[in-house]
C-alpha cells in the first residue's frame, strides 16, 4: 500500500470515527430507554371503519408515488447520459454551463412528476381533504421550484468551486459549506414566508405563553396561518433560527374541531422542539447524511472529468436523486425520534395524556391517516410515528405516572 493511499485509508477512519460520535450526539433523546409502549386495539380506539377506508385512501397515494419514482429517475436517467452534449454547446463557462445543466435537470425531474402531482391532488380532493384547484398546482410548484433553482445554483457554485480548487476532495468541504447554506436558508425562511397572521384568540396566546415558560422557550413568535380555504387538514410546525424562530399553526386547528387541550398539546409538541433544538439539530443530520453522499458523488463523477466539469452535472443530479431514495429510511427513522422527544416534552409539559389521544384520534380523522400502516411503509414514509405508537405513548405516560 503506497503512502499517499494510507494517508486516505487513515482520513476516512477518522471522519468514519468522528461521524459516528457526531450521530450518538445528536441522537441523544430525553424519551426514556425503558419506556415500552402498550398494545393499542387501533380497531377499537379510531374504527374499524375509518381504518379501512384510511387503508385504501392510502394505498392509493403508496402506488402514485411509486409511479412518480420512476418517472423523475427515468427523466434524470436519460438525463444523465444525454445531457453532457449540452455542456460542449454552451458559451456560459464552466461553472455557468454546470448551473444551466442543473436547473435544466430539476426542470425536466419537476416536469415528470408533475402528472402525479395532479393525481395526488385529486385523490385529496375526492376524499374531502383539498380544495385547492388544479392550477395551484402549477403555480404552487413553479414557486417550489425557483426555490430549488436557488439552492442549487449555490450549491452548484460552492461544489463546482471546490471541485476545480481542490480536486478529488472537494467533497469534504463541500458538505460543510452545503450545510452552512442550509442553515442560512432555514434562517431566512420565516422572514420570506406570508400569510402568517398574530393569533386573535387570547386563550391560545396565554396558553402559549404558559407552556413557552414551563419548557424554558423564550422569543419564539406564535403565529397562526389561514389555509381553511384549501384543506380541512389540520397541522403545525416549528421553523427558523435564532431570532427568526416561529411556531405556525393552521387555522384549521382552531375551527372548533379540536378540544383546547388538544391544541395546547399540539402548541407543547411544537414548543418542545424548539426547545430540543431540532432545527439546528437536522441542519446537523443534513451535513452528515451530505458527507456520504458527496464522496459517492465525486467516486460516480471522476469518469466524467469529476464535478469540476460541468458535462458532470446531469450524472450527478441522477446520483443525488438515487441517494436521497435509498437515504430516505435512515432519514425517517431520524426525523420519528425527534417527533417522539417533541410528544414526551408535550405530555411531561401538559400533563393531560387524556388530551394527547383526543388529539392524535382527531388528526387521524382530519388527515383520513392510517394509524398503523403497513411495516414497509411504514420505513420508507413515515417521518412520525404512527398515530397508534403516538396514542401508546400517552398510556405508557400515564402508567409511568400512575394516572
Amino acid at each position: 500500500m503506497s503512502a499517499a493511499t494510507s494517508r486516505r485509508a487513515a482520513v476516512y477512519a477518522s471522519l468514519a470515527v468522528a461521524w459516528v460520535v457526531a450521530a450518538w450526539l445528536l441522537a441523544r433523546s430525553v424519551v426514556p430507554r425503558d419506556l415500552e409502549l402498550p398494545a393499542v386495539d387501533v380497531d377499537a380506539v379510531f374504527g374499524s371503519g375509518f381504518v379501512a377506508r384510511a387503508e385504501r385512501y392510502e394505498r392509493f397515494l403508496y402506488v402514485n408515488w411509486a409511479l412518480s419514482q420512476v418517472a423523475v429517475l427515468g427523466t434524470l436517467a436519460v438525463y444523465a447520459r444525454r445531457g453532457a452534449r449540452l455542456a460542449r454547446e454552451s458559451a456560459a463557462g464552466p461553472i455557468g454551463t454546470g448551473m444551466l445543466l442543473g436547473m435544466l435537470g430539476i426542470a425536466l425531474a419537476w416536469l415528470a412528476g408533475l402528472p402525479f402531482s395532479v393525481l395526488a391532488l385529486w385523490w385529496d380532493r375526492r376524499h374531502g381533504l383539498s380544495r385547492v384547484a388544479y392550477v395551484d398546482v402549477v403555480l404552487g410548484g413553479w414557486l417550489a421550484l425557483a426555490g430549488a433553482f436557488l439552492a442549487l445554483t449555490l450549491g452548484l457554485v460552492v461544489v463546482m468551486w471546490l471541485a476545480r480548487w481542490l480536486g478529488s476532495w472537494w467533497w469534504l468541504p463541500a458538505a460543510l459549506a452545503l450545510g452552512s447554506i442550509a442553515a442560512v436558508l432555514v434562517f431566512a425562511e420565516p422572514y420570506l414566508a406570508t400569510g402568517l397572521e398574530p393569533p386573535s384568540d387570547q386563550r391560545l396566546e396565554q396558553s402559549y405563553e404558559r407552556l413557552a415558560r414551563a419548557e424554558g422557550v423564550d422569543g419564539v413568535t406564535l403565529r397562526v396561518q389561514k389555509v381553511s380555504g384549501d384543506t380541512s387538514q389540520a397541522n403545525a410546525y416549528a421553523f427558523g433560527l435564532g431570532p427568526s424562530r416561529r411556531i405556525v399553526v393552521w387555522d384549521t386547528l382552531l375551527d372548533g374541531r379540536f378540544a383546547d387541550g388538544e391544541v395546547d398539546v399540539v402548541l407543547a409538541h411544537e414548543l418542545g422542539h424548539q426547545a430540543s433544538h431540532h432545527i439546528a439539530k437536522a441542519i446537523g443530520w443534513f451535513v452528515l447524511f451530505a458527507l456520504p453522499a458527496a464522496l459517492v458523488v465525486m467516486l460516480v463523477t471522476r469518469r466524467r472529468g469529476g464535478m469540476g466539469d460541468p458535462a458532470s452535472v446531469p450524472l450527478a443530479l441522477l446520483v443525488v436523486a438515487l441517494l436521497a431514495l435509498a437515504a430516505m429510511p435512515a432519514q425517517n427513522v431520524v426525523s420519528r425520534r425527534m417527533e417522539s422527544e417533541a410528544d414526551w416534552k408535550a405530555l411531561q409539559t401538559t400533563r393531560d395524556p387524556t388530551a394527547a389521544r383526543g388529539l392524535f384520534r382527531e388528526l387521524a380523522v382530519t388527515s383520513l391517516g392510517d394509524p398503523s400502516p403497513p411495516t414497509w411503509a411504514y420505513v420508507a414514509f413515515a417521518t412520525h410515528p404512527t398515530l397508534a405508537q403516538r396514542v401508546a405513548m400517552a398510556d405508557a405516560w400515564a402508567q409511568r405516572e400512575g394516572r
